[in-house]
């Protein structure tokens, strides 16, 4: 992609996109691990959810932080990825946790803000969803980049 080119438009439905999207998680083996699911996928869109066993949670029984982080991480890969359309890794993120999660569900819902020719900035809310009420648990931004292909 040349400066100040626009990403090629997305060729398929939003259904096959949306499994494109689906098929790359069921590849994460942490992912498939925490039995973590791609809710919503659309370019620079993500929603990631990730459903709340007893063994993400930490001693006080709130969701480890860890888990948080990396339903922010990946969302905000997702976002980028699918505004870049070619292949992504983070070079860095932030997080800030503003509640305990205690739940059913971890929802990640992220979006990219911003999108040069090589990387893209996002920005990620992470719910916790109990008893049907959604509530903010983390907020997030990372900076998402272009995959050179080199080690």
């Amino acid at each position: 992609m040349a400066a100040g080119d626009a990403p090629p438009p997305v060729t398929v439905s939003p259904e096959a996109f949306l499994q494109l999207g689906r098929a790359v998680l069921a590849r994460q083996p942490f992912s498939v691990l925490i039995g973590a699911e791609l809710a919503a996928l659309s370019p620079g869109q993500c929603e990631l959810h990730v459903p709340i066993t007893e063994q993400l949670l930490q001693q006080h029984g709130f969701v480890h932080g860890g888990v948080l982080s990396y339903a922010a991480d990946n969302a905000l890969t997702y976002a980028g990825g699918t505004a870049l359309r070619v292949p992504v890794v983070t070079s860095e993120f932030k997080i800030n946790y503003v509640r305990p999660a205690q739940g059913e569900r971890l929802i990640a819902r992220a979006q990219a803000v911003h999108t040069s020719r090589s990387q893209a900035v996002c920005r990620c809310d992470v719910f916790v969803l109990k008893d049907g009420e959604e509530k903010l648990c983390a907020v997030a931004q990372g900076t998402i980049a272009t995959l050179s292909g080199k080690p």
